[in-house]
């Protein structure tokens, strides 16, 4: 039940039934929206109707809004209708309208705000994705929980999601891993290496890599050469370091459907052409290649210019800025080629919608990528980026910087193991995803309502808290949410429990514009101003014993009272439940 879309519909059936309405096109009407105002004194909702329409109507907006509004005085539902501004037009609702609110709440439990916007179209959600030559590190982390909320929001509201990584196995810097791997070998098996060598990794977690390479193999590959001992150590080392991914993932509660292997575009089986070919060929038959020399850019040169002819891709003719290289002159495929051949599996395996969540350094990759979806699929798919900013690790306001165990960078897990995983998860998700994010690990364990995360849980584990003293105060009542559906919501009448209601009114809506935006943030933004009207109406009622959740003297009255809480308590846990955050019963 949207209640914004709901009345978005009404008024739309008001403006149809107008003299001029065969002037109005139902894109026309599309247009027409109603939000809750900036200003809650303004009303309960708000409508730009005469705003979008005064022109393709040919009247003026306030003339228009005046037909509104004469229209929505006569709905049932509606108490109040003011015109304002230019010609928006507020109305408040009657009380009996949102107390309907919360049978539907408790009925639908965290069901409560799904849809079938999604209409079961796949998906692909693809985060993280770190080359896996190390540990997860803070900047990954807001990457993983970023995409793993968005792939729940998506899921939500009816989408048929996967959840991806792909595994960064075929470049150059798998080789440096094998070597740095071979070097931690060596030491376990009592060689004196000394100093790391420069363009080596030099993190401790090596060690341990080292010593499981040693367990398995003993001393017998120093009897190798290196074009016999690298394929070993390079497969050794690559499923070290995504068991040591998953890992870490997994403090976060982060996980992925798929692990795809960058490897596999290159592999041949039975003579058949690898995936990377079979893209490079069908390019070729649709005309979508060249041969062909590109001028020098602007600035530092990339990696994959040369000065030569090379098989280019037609970039420009989808979008990009440039024309981007498939095969250098000398024969080998471009970092670029990889990504056009795995574009071309998740499309092959029927995704309509391939979102990238990457970091804010892959900015260049926006265009270039838009431009594959496009050239692979026709248009038929449709490529969203979402890129994360950095993370700033603070203590106390001073910038923390360093890890031993990295060699260079503080590890997700340490954050974890730190702070807590709902903290972490949460706070990643209180800025929007491109707008830098300052994280503090002494302000985001403090428990005030300066702490987003606390305040949003707190709030959860104070609904609780209520039920705990009723059970112990009414222990004849019938808490079950079938009782309190029966509940008269009429006694809802003071102005702080309709403003709680009308906040849970919001929710469908929020989920519905934070899925259609692929924003999770917009969720955890919501919880928070939840969470603070409950605490608000709560310390009222400390001032105001006529206002508390539980009145002896008064069974009809609390039991209304109580379905207003757990309904609380139920978006509270719901929107918890999709940004993958726990909803404490109790905060220790």
């Amino acid at each position: 039940m949207n209640v914004f879309a709901e009345f978005a519909e009404r008024v739309r059936a008001i403006v149809r039934g107008l003299d001029f309405a065969a002037d109005l096109s139902d894109a026309d009407l599309a247009r027409l929206v109603v939000e809750p105002p900036r200003d809650p004194a303004h009303g309960d909702l708000a409508t730009n109707a005469a705003l979008v329409l005064a022109k393709p109507a040919r009247r003026k907006p306030r003339d228009l809004a005046e037909l509104i509004a004469e229209g929505l005085k006569a709905d049932a539902d509606v108490e109040t209708v003011e015109i304002a501004g230019p010609g928006f037009v507020n109305l408040r609702l009657k009380s009996s309208y949102w107390t309907g609110l919360l049978a539907k709440v408790l009925d639908e439990g965290q069901g409560y705000g799904r849809s079938s916007r999604g209409a079961g179209v796949k998906v692909n959600v693809e985060y993280v994705s770190a080359n896996p030559t190390g540990p997860m590190h803070v900047g990954h982390c807001r990457g993983a929980v970023v995409g793993d909320a968005l792939a729940s929001l998506l899921a939500f509201v009816g989408y048929d999601v996967t959840r991806e990584y792909y595994i960064n196995d075929a470049g150059v810097q798998i080789d440096v891993l094998a070597r740095s791997t071979f070097l931690r070998y060596r030491e376990t098996l009592g060689e004196e290496i000394g100093e790391i060598p420069s363009g080596l990794y030099p993190g401790d977690y090596l060690v341990l890599v080292g010593k499981a390479l040693a367990e398995a193999h003993g001393d017998k590959l120093l009897k190798m050469d290196e074009d016999d001992w690298m394929p070993v150590v390079r497969n050794f080392s690559i499923d070290a370091m995504m068991d040591m991914i998953r890992d870490d993932l997994q403090t976060l509660n982060v996980r992925h459907d798929v692990f795809y292997s960058e490897r596999t575009l290159h592999q041949r089986k039975d003579g058949a052409p690898s995936e990377i070919d079979a893209m490079l060929d069908e390019l070729r038959t649709r005309g979508l290649v060249y041969e062909g020399s590109l001028p020098p850019p602007k600035g530092q040169l990339p990696e994959d210019w040369e000065d030569r002819e090379q098989t280019l891709f037609r970039a420009t003719d989808y979008g990009d800025d440039i024309d981007r290289p498939l095969k250098k002159s000398d024969g080998p495929y471009t970092y670029f080629a990889a990504d056009v051949a795995y574009f071309r599996s998740k499309y092959l395996r029927d995704f309509k919608q391939m979102i990238y969540v990457l970091g804010a350094d892959h900015g260049g990759y926006v265009k270039r990528l838009e431009a594959v979806g496009r050239a692979i699929s026709g248009g038929e798919a449709k490529v969203i980026v979402r890129l994360c900013q950095l993370v700033k690790l603070f203590r106390d306001g001073e910038p923390v910087r360093m890890s031993k165990r990295s060699g260079d960078f503080i590890t997700l897990r340490e954050v974890v193991d730190e702070v807590g995983q709902d903290p972490v998860r949460f706070m990643m998700l209180y800025r929007k995803n491109d707008a830098p994010l300052d994280f503090d690990f002494a302000k985001v364990t403090e428990q005030s309502k300066d702490n987003p995360v606390f305040y949003v849980q707190y709030a959860h584990a104070r609904c609780m808290s209520v039920f705990r003293q009723a059970a112990a105060e009414l222990p004849d009542l019938d808490l079950s949410n079938k009782a309190l559906m029966e509940a008269d919501f009429s006694k809802l009448d003071d102005r702080g429990e309709l403003y709680l209601i009308a906040k849970m009114a919001e929710w469908p809506r929020i989920v519905d514009s934070a899925a259609a935006a692929r924003e999770p943030h917009r969720l955890a933004f919501y919880l928070n101003e939840l969470a603070s009207a409950l605490h608000a109406h709560w310390n009222k009622g400390k001032d105001s014993p006529k206002l508390r959740f539980i009145n002896v003297e008064g069974l009809d009255l609390s039991r209304s009272r109580l379905a207003l809480v757990r309904s609380i308590a139920t978006v509270l846990a719901s929107g918890l439940s999709v940004l993958g955050v726990d909803a404490p019963d109790e905060m220790l």
